[in-house]
């Protein structure tokens, strides 16, 4: 692709923090960016060349946004498959990655059953459709155990752990309520269950799928170094890179990655969430066919960010180098108010006055608890310990509140 004036447009269904980096990423290359949202003035709107207000699976929407766009990606996985294929097909606009891979990750049960059958290394899991039969699994899954949303949930709305035998009706109960198209009377298809790992550590890779450059047809495959997340009460809180695992372990995450990549079809950023368990093994959690939260920290922290990297990957462009400039971590600002309400941060000079220290902001107009309005990432001297980066990045956001 040739660099031109009146750019490429790229169309992103959703145009939420995911769409407004995007965004951001996509000007330096020569390419704008438009968004379809159903939120009016979305976070994603101030810095897209335009926004088309509609629902994630509105079809006059999303057929609008590929009539107007030369490709198509989405930051949301609510986005439909059978529309993206419909409407890129009817407007000769490609889109990646494939609504067929957004088939597959969706729903998380399909994910896992289709990883599983190409070898990827998951926790033991179950269907299950009734309470009765969350307890028959749980009998051989043991206690306690994870329930999930197949479709749906984020941030810890679709996750429920189950610890007891007393806890099956309750927790059943509230993941209907939390998962897509569930309901009380018919709760058929909308959950699963699976083993609670005794992990060592969470790691995330963000894995990359580019375009076929050379003769051979070989797609172009990579990923950026392995990460650490923490997580509290299922909601991601901090990244470090390079995680604090042994070099044998991050090279059995980076292998299993790239397992998963093979199983992906169409070009983009994949977001690999993964459990490092006792021994050092690497088990797969869950997958995102979009960039992810977990590679924040690759804005500041490599020579090509997550969302560089996406733009490059959808648009047909060579893929950028991986490589991190230096140890990096990042604190995810959460909503801390009891209520819904205005969103205005004060504290904000003390991130400003930091060396190296680099401030995130949404663009959300009103805050709610634990809603995440923004990060803080903090990029180190070569070879810098990250336990000292982390207790300064978790010092400075800590600084931060809506109150």
């Amino acid at each position: 692709m040739t660099l031109s004036s009146p750019a490429p447009v790229l169309g992103v269904v959703g145009g939420g923090q995911l769409g407004r980096m995007l965004a951001e990423a996509a000007a330096p290359l020569g390419v704008e960016v438009l968004v379809s949202d159903p939120t009016p003035d979305a976070p994603a709107a101030p810095v897209a060349r335009d926004q088309i207000v509609g629902g994630f699976d509105d079809p006059e929407a999303v057929r609008e946004l590929a009539e107007r766009s030369d490709y198509l990606t989405f930051e949301i996985e609510l986005a439909d498959p059978d529309l993206l294929e419909r409407v890129a097909q009817e407007t000769d606009t490609p889109v990646h990655p494939k609504p067929e891979t957004l088939r597959i990750i969706e729903d998380k049960l399909v994910q896992k059953r289709r990883l599983a059958e190409a070898g990827v290394p998951v926790p033991q899991f179950r269907e299950v459709d009734s309470a009765d039969e969350l307890r028959e699994a749980l009998d051989d899954l043991g206690y306690p155990a994870m329930l999930k949303a197949r479709k749906g949930g984020y941030d810890g709305r679709g996750n429920v752990p189950v610890e007891t035998p007393d806890d099956v009706e309750e927790a059943f109960a509230e993941i209907v309520d939390a998962a897509q198209g569930g309901s009380q009377e018919d709760p058929s298809g909308v959950a699963m269950v699976e083993e609670m790992v005794d992990f060592e550590r969470e790691l995330a890779v963000m894995g990359c799928l580019g375009s076929a450059l050379h003769g051979d047809g070989a797609q172009q495959r990579d990923t950026f170094p392995v990460t650490e997340t923490i997580h509290e009460e299922e909601i991601l809180r901090e990244t470090v890179s390079p995680a604090r695992a042994e070099e044998s372990v991050r090279e059995r995450a980076r292998q299993v990655a790239l397992d998963v990549l093979d199983v992906m079809e169409g070009r983009g950023v994949y977001g690999i969430e993964l459990f490092e368990g006792p021994e050092g093994e690497i088990l797969l959690n869950e997958i995102a066919p979009r960039p992810h939260n977990s590679g924040h920290w690759t804005i500041e922290g490599c020579h090509t960010s997550q969302f560089e990297q996406h733009v490059r990957a959808v648009t047909g462009r060579p893929l950028g180098t991986t490589d991190r400039r230096a140890p990096t971590v990042s604190a995810n600002i959460l909503g801390d108010v009891d209520e819904r309400q205005e969103a205005t941060l004060s504290g904000e000079d003390e991130v400003f006055e930091a060396p190296r220290a680099h401030l995130h902001w949404y663009g959300k107009r009103e805050v709610y608890p634990l809603r995440k309005m923004g990060h803080v990432a903090l990029v180190g001297k070569r070879d810098e310990r990250t336990d000292r980066l982390l207790a300064e990045v978790r010092e400075l956001r800590d600084g931060l509140s809506f109150r």
